[in-house]
C-alpha cells in the first residue's frame, strides 16, 4: 500500500477516519509527544503481533520520529501478512512542521 504524508494524515486524524494508529517509537518518546496513536514501539512488535491480529486486513498508519523505524515496521508487518500498511512519510517531525 502507499505510504501517506503528514498533511493527509492531519486531514484523516481530524476527520476521525477509520484505521489502527501505531506508534512505533519507545516509550519515552511516546510519552514526551504523541499523537493518540497506539504505542507499541518496534523491537517489541514481533512479541506483541497478536495485539494487532484483529487488523489484518484493515488500514494500519504506522509512525515514529522521521519514518524510518515506521517503514521497518510496515515491512515487517507485510511479511506477517497485514495487507494494508502505510507509513507515514517524515514522521512526528514533519507532522509537528505542519
Amino acid at each position: 500500500m502507499e505510504d501517506i504524508d503528514v498533511k493527509e494524515l492531519k486531514e484523516r486524524l481530524e476527520k476521525k477516519d477509520k484505521f489502527l494508529f501505531l506508534d512505533v517509537r519507545e516509550e519515552w518518546e511516546f510519552e514526551d509527544d504523541n499523537l493518540g496513536a497506539k504505542n507499541i514501539p518496534l523491537a517489541d512488535l514481533p512479541h506483541r503481533l497478536e495485539e494487532l491480529d484483529s487488523y489484518k486486513d484493515q488500514e494500519i498508519i504506522i509512525h515514529c520520529r522521521s519514518g524510518a523505524r515506521s517503514g521497518n515496521a510496515k515491512k515487517f508487518l507485510e511479511s506477517k501478512g497485514f495487507s494494508q500498511v502505510r507509513n507515514v512519510l517524515g514522521g512526528i517531525m514533519a507532522y509537528r512542521d505542519l
